[in-house]
Formats: C-alpha cells, sequence, structure tokens
C-alpha cells in the first residue's frame, strides 16, 4: 500500500461519512424534508474518495446530478451542505442551489450539474485555464456511463485531446442511465475504449475498490499535472438506491442488487483494513458514532435555520458585468 495509516483511516472515514450522509438524506426526503428532486451516491464512494485523495483546492471537479459523494469527497463542508439540500439561506449556495447544484469554488468544487454530460465542458474550460496560467492544476470530470451518449461528452474529450489538457475523465459506469440498462445505450462493453478516438490513453477498473481507485487515479493526476495530457478511467460500480428518490428502480432484478451489494465497497474497504490492522471494532465504533452525531448536528441546523427571503430572488443568479 502506497498510504499511510492516517491517510487510510481518513479515506475510510469519508467514505462512511458519504454513505451515512446520503442514508440520512434518503430518510429526511421519505419523511417529506426535503425539497425538489435528491440523487444519491450511496455505493458508489470508492471511486469518488479515490480520486479526489490525489486533488489539492487548486485542483476542480465538476460533479453530476449524483453529486453529494464528490463534494464530500472534495472537501465541501457537510453542514453547509445539508443546509444546501434543506433549501435553507446559510447553505453552500444560499439554499438557492439545492441538491443537483451545490457548489464551493475555494474547495474546487465547481458544482453539481443537472444537465446530464453539462461538467466535461466546463472542465476543459478550467483545465486550459491551468494550463494558459500555468497554475500546476488538474480539473476532473465526473460522469455516468449515460452520458457518454451525449455529444457534448465527445466534443469535450475531442477538445482535451486536441489540446492535450491537464484532465481526467471519471466515469462511473452503474450500469442504469435512469432506467435504460447499459446495453441499450452503448455498444461496448468497456467504456474506456472509446479513449483512443481522441488520442489519450483510456483505462476500465473495479469502481468498488478504493485501492484500484487511488492507485489508477493517481498515476493519472500525476499524467495530467506533468503537462502530459487527458486520461479516461471507467470505474464498474453500482448505486443502491433508484436513479432518484422518487424511482423504485423496479426495473432492477432482486438478484442483480444482490449479487452488487455482496462488492459494496464501504465494507469492502472497512474489512482491508482491518485484516491490515489499520482499524479495530472499537475504531470502526467510535468513527460511526461520531458521523452519526455530526449528520445529527446538521439535519438539526438545517431545519432550524431560514429559508432564503424572497426579496433576494435575484441575488447571486447572474454574473456580475464588471
Amino acid at each position: 500500500m502506497q498510504l499511510s495509516r492516517d491517510d487510510l483511516i481518513k479515506a475510510y472515514r469519508r467514505m462512511r461519512m458519504i454513505r451515512e450522509f446520503e442514508d440520512a438524506v434518503h430518510d429526511e426526503f421519505s419523511a417529506g424534508n426535503i425539497p425538489g428532486f435528491v440523487h444519491l451516491y450511496a455505493g458508489e464512494e470508492a471511486s469518488g474518495v479515490g480520486v479526489c485523495m490525489h486533488l489539492e483546492d487548486r485542483d476542480v471537479i465538476a460533479s453530476t446530478h449524483r453529486g453529494h459523494g464528490h463534494c464530500i469527497a472534495k472537501g465541501c463542508d457537510e453542514q453547509a451542505m445539508m443546509r444546501e439540500i434543506f433549501g435553507k439561506k446559510d447553505g453552500l449556495c444560499g439554499g438557492k442551489g439545492g441538491s443537483m447544484h451545490i457548489a464551493d469554488l475555494s474547495k474546487g468544487m465547481m458544482g453539481a450539474n443537472g444537465i446530464v454530460g453539462g461538467g466535461p465542458p466546463l472542465i476543459c474550460g478550467a483545465a486550459l485555464t491551468a494550463k494558459t496560467l500555468k497554475t500546476g492544476g488538474v480539473a476532473i470530470a465526473f460522469v455516468g456511463e449515460g452520458a457518454t451518449s451525449n455529444g457534448v461528452w465527445h466534443e469535450a474529450l475531442n477538445c482535451a485531446g486536441v489540446h492535450s489538457l491537464p484532465v481526467v475523465f471519471i466515469v462511473q459506469d452503474n450500469l442504469w442511465a435512469e432506467s435504460v440498462p447499459k446495453r441499450l445505450g452503448v455498444p461496448l462493453d468497456n467504456l474506456a475504449d472509446r479513449a483512443k478516438a481522441y488520442g489519450f490513453a483510456g483505462v476500465t477498473i473495479d469502481g468498488n475498490d478504493l485501492m484500484a481507485c487511488y492507485e489508477t487515479s493517481q498515476e493519472a493526476v500525476r499524467k495530467a499535472r506533468r503537462g502530459e495530457g487527458p486520461t479516461l478511467i471507467e470505474m464498474k460500480t453500482y448505486r443502491w438506491y433508484g436513479h432518484s428518490e422518487i424511482d423504485p428502480a423496479n426495473y432492477r432484478t432482486s438478484e442483480e442488487l444482490e449479487m452488487w451489494k455482496k462488492r459494496d465497497p464501504v465494507p469492502r474497504f472497512e474489512k482491508l483494513l482491518m485484516e491490515r490492522g489499520v482499524v479495530d471494532e472499537a475504531l470502526k465504533q467510535a468513527t460511526l458514532q461520531r458521523i452519526e452525531r455530526e449528520i445529527e448536528e446538521a439535519i438539526e441546523f438545517a431545519e432550524k435555520s431560514p429559508h432564503p427571503d424572497p426579496s433576494e430572488i435575484m441575488e447571486d443568479v447572474y454574473a456580475p458585468l464588471n
């Protein structure tokens, strides 16, 4: 392993935080406490955490409508995230973004995005900025496999290849584009094969293996930082919940769900750390109790926080002209 004990524990805690955060959001939405739509990241924790462990605040990511996990992995404040999801004034985006548009530029989180495939062209712009200004920054675009059938995704890869941008494209292949199975939307098994058409490397890995995600993205980030251009990484994974919280996901079989739950990335990484003596039962329970307490406090704070005032409806909506 290339990671220190502290780094391994940090990765474990972050994966646990994402899972508990998403399960709590699921419960709050089911209780009618959260407005709008919610798309949960539970089941895909290893991919986001494994990538973002290599990033600094100068590095930027663009997320998807399923963005809570990416936000947490990039270091966004969970309490401010929860207030944003509840639509409260003191949320990360003033309560105006909600679940699908959380952003924190101070952490290099360019934002979740309600447009499928909307992140990659934005990340190419950020990467071009980093290259032009020689900041050494790297840009990461997360998408699901469904977005790779959109024209804008191909345009972004072509742009990155032509200009040798410091970009890493992450495809979180969870087999379902809403209710459409991958086999009906993509004419090949491994989406990483498409990278060759744009002049750079592509690799397919197990997206539920934290160490595989960490090690593969490490080389891709280093390559981008050295000025050697983009990489496409396809991470095969699976979401536990439906496409959104109003989707019962009846199109999936119980056998399929059971098979993937045996590959659940959180207990899988936890088991590895316990076998290596990094985590014991006491640390596991202490970590879980601390996270549960933090999430309870975040929900309590969000419930008590005020909504944005109607008089502020036009504030922070458009970029200033000067």
